[in-house]
């Protein structure tokens, strides 16, 4: 399943502000309603559908992660990758959106299809936690990011990290949700 618009509007949990309803969506809008109000986590500190740009062979691509969680000064903290299909499958697409995303490596990334969840630890990739019910609340994501060095990425770790996501990403290219799903490479490069 691909994210296409449904031709509606809806409200927007975090913002209030009115937004295109899509196939996914609903199910971006649960993910929040689910960090905030069962884990605590503040209205003001997720941001949804957050560009993800990097490069590969000298051009930029992109695409959008579904929601960010940010500390109070800034950094991000966790990263949410909705996932239309068997969770594990997208792991680790999930890890190399958290070790690419701008201020990280962010300590923690969930791929969930709002039924299943898998928990990463960036650092070592590892699934850590299972199940909707294993998402941190805020203050363990908090405390996760206190004891997480943020260690850069070599330029080659960071080019590696990239050919991976562009792997997972090249399955977006030509399909019917690439305006939603994938950001486009700007004009002239």
């Amino acid at each position: 399943m691909h994210e296409t618009s449904l031709g509606g509007m809806l409200t927007d949990y975090l913002s209030g502000q009115p937004i295109e309803e899509t196939t996914y969506e609903e199910f971006r809008q649960a993910l929040a309603r689910h960090l905030v109000e069962e884990k605590g986590f503040p209205k003001d500190a997720l941001k949804a559908k957050v560009p993800l740009i990097f490069h590969v062979d000298g051009e930029e691509t992109g695409r959008h992660v579904d929601l960010v969680a940010y500390e109070p000064g800034g950094a991000p903290v966790l990263l949410v990758i909705f996932c239309a299909g068997d969770v594990g499958s997208f792991e680790r697409e999930t890890v190399s959106c958290a070790r690419l995303f701008p201020g990280g490596p962010v300590p923690l990334a969930i791929a969930t299809d709002t039924i299943g969840a898998s928990i990463l630890d960036t650092a070592s990739g590892d699934c850590v936690a299972t199940g909707v019910r294993a998402i941190p609340a805020w203050a363990e994501v908090l405390a996760k990011h206190a004891d997480t060095p943020r260690n850069a990425l070599t330029p080659e770790r960071r080019a590696r990290e990239e050919r991976i996501l562009h792997a997972y990403n090249g399955f977006l290219y030509g399909t019917c949700c690439q305006e939603s799903c994938r950001i486009p490479p700007k004009s002239g490069t």
